[in-house]
């Protein structure tokens, strides 16, 4: 991971492996393995106090995030293992969640605190710096504690050599706060949109993109851009309650309660979770409730709750048949579900990707039995939906396109996403995107709707693309979706913007920022 030659005895120093003596996980930045008959592998001198669990948790993660893993899906299997529960598995959620988020705040702070690039530190090292970090510098832990604390886990993880790097940084990073140290990290003649994204941890394209969608969906105004972007950058930083799906007809808020849930106050269907693990409770591990961001849910209810035209369904008996078009990994499709069942719908759920369709298939087993009893059909395929508009034309009265996209309506989930993603990936989303769009206004029946939604606000993936393809299909309108969503929330019409698609904002309404068009094919 050099940038360069290093100066003799400085590898040592700053990857932590004692000379000779690095095993495959230790390069790696695991967890140092015992050696023969249990014991430390590491000599009698490097051998100290191991780090806590809760921290232990976090590093594991954080190097499974740097191997291509994603933290949300890597923390609950990690917590379990560890046997972390109430304040402890808080604590390892927050560290690793906010020390991801905050990467590139504390890697500028690091490289000044150790008086070298970033570049020229091991990963495991430097993932055990950032946790050190976020604990002295956004976390009520005192600083000696939080020192003490990451030169232990270091020792363990990483090394001796490494420990006497932590424990300098760590010492020389408690010598101001955050606010001191940002002052010294933000240039001086930095613009503003510079200056914010260094602040609050965004690539600098994303707080431009980002920005520019608050602008161009007239959010703001070029006198207030500054103002709705900081907080914007500020919420994606802010992780919120955790948040359900009570499906309907499966699973009720008084299933819920008991575990400490209660109703959104917005959307019906939404029951938020202050604390404690949403796998623990009997109607997520049965599949009759999930999680799932509220703005997601909206998406779902107001396409099933817009009026379509006066023409006959086109399944079985004149009865609806609906479409969603990109169902992995099944959060829509699970709500989409029910929902059909309750109105009497057909639903297929289709999926490219045989191992999300698993997911989907899993996800839909509940529906599926309900459904069969009232003698509707649920069918997971698999296929390419881009081609699936000239294979069925015209066969669904409401389709859901829930495109791929760079999910940056999403950072404050998904934390790692933001320094994954690079502009490089609009081109061929956008590719995509259109593809998808064109295919289902194709496959959607005469008088049917169709739902193109994102998770991200980025212009080129919302408003563009809807604004392309409905060139190719005149017979095609978009629908105002103020309409439909104010219909299925409370307390949001005067929040929805100018019209007529929808773009939801964390910063605004607690969410992420889901962008929905609504459209209509004339009968």
């Amino acid at each position: 991971m050099s940038d360069g030659p290093r100066r003799p005895g400085r590898e040592r120093r700053e990857s932590g492996q004692a000379r000779g003596r690095g095993e495959p996980g230790e390069q790696r930045g695991r967890p140092q393995r015992a050696g023969p008959r249990g014991r430390s592998a590491s000599r009698p001198a490097e051998r100290g106090r191991a780090g806590d669990p809760p921290r232990l948790a976090a590093y594991t993660v954080m190097r499974a995030v740097a191997d291509g893993g994603y933290a949300n899906l890597e923390l609950p299997g990690e917590l379990r293992r560890r046997r972390l529960r109430g304040r402890d598995a808080a604590f390892a959620t927050e560290l690793t969640y906010g020390a991801t988020r905050m990467r590139g705040v504390y890697d500028r702070i690091i490289a000044i605190a150790a008086d070298r690039p970033i570049t020229r530190i091991d990963g495991g090292v430097l993932d055990t710096l950032r946790l050190g970090l976020h604990q002295v510098l956004s976390m009520r832990v005192p600083p000696h504690a939080a020192a003490d604390e990451s030169v232990a886990l270091a020792r363990q993880v990483n090394g001796a050599g490494a420990a006497g790097l932590v424990n300098a940084v760590l010492r020389r990073v408690t010598e101001a706060d955050l606010a001191t140290w940002l002052t010294r990290i933000i240039p001086s003649d930095a613009d503003v949109t510079t200056a914010l994204a260094i602040e609050h941890s965004h690539p600098e394209w994303i707080a431009k993109a980002l920005r520019q969608a608050l602008l161009g969906h007239d959010r703001a105004t070029p006198q207030t851009v500054d103002a709705e972007l900081a907080a914007l950058l500020a919420a994606d930083n802010s992780p919120g309650e955790v948040t359900l799906v009570a499906r309907p007809g499966l699973s009720t808020l008084a299933d819920l309660e008991s575990a400490g849930a209660r109703q959104h106050p917005h959307v019906p269907t939404a029951v938020l979770l202050a604390g404690g693990d949403p796998g623990g409770l009997a109607a997520v591990r049965t599949g009759r409730a999930a999680v799932q961001d509220a703005g997601s849910q909206v998406v779902a209810l107001a396409l099933a709750a817009l009026p379509r035209g006066d023409t006959a369904g086109s399944g079985p008996g004149g009865r609806e048949r609906w479409l969603d078009l990109c169902a992995g990994p099944g959060g829509k499709a699970g709500l989409l579900a029910a929902l059909a069942i309750e109105r009497g719908a057909d639903l297929v759920a289709n999926e490219i990707a045989p191992h999300r369709a698993q997911l989907v298939a899993q996800t839909l087993i509940p529906a599926v039995e309900r459904a069969a009893a009232a003698g509707l059909d649920l069918e997971v395929r698999t296929r390419d939906g881009r081609l699936l508009g000239g294979e069925e034309p015209a066969a669904y009265d409401r389709v859901l396109i829930d495109a791929p996209c760079t999910g940056l309506g999403a950072l404050r989930r998904r934390p790692e996403a933001r320094w994954r993603r690079t502009p490089a990936d609009l081109s061929a989303l956008g590719q995509l995107q259109h593809e998808l769009l064109d295919s289902a206004l194709t496959a959607l029946a005469p008088g049917g709707v169709a739902a193109y939604a994102t998770c991200s606000p980025h212009l080129a993936e919302t408003g563009f693309v809807v604004a392309d393809v409905l060139r190719r299909h005149p017979d095609v309108i978009e629908v105002d979706a103020r309409e439909a969503v104010a219909a299925v929330t409370t307390g949001w019409a005067d929040l929805l913007g100018p019209g007529p698609a929808v773009q939801l904002w964390p910063h605004v309404h607690d969410t992420d920022a889901m962008f929905l068009a609504l459209l209509r094919k004339r009968s």
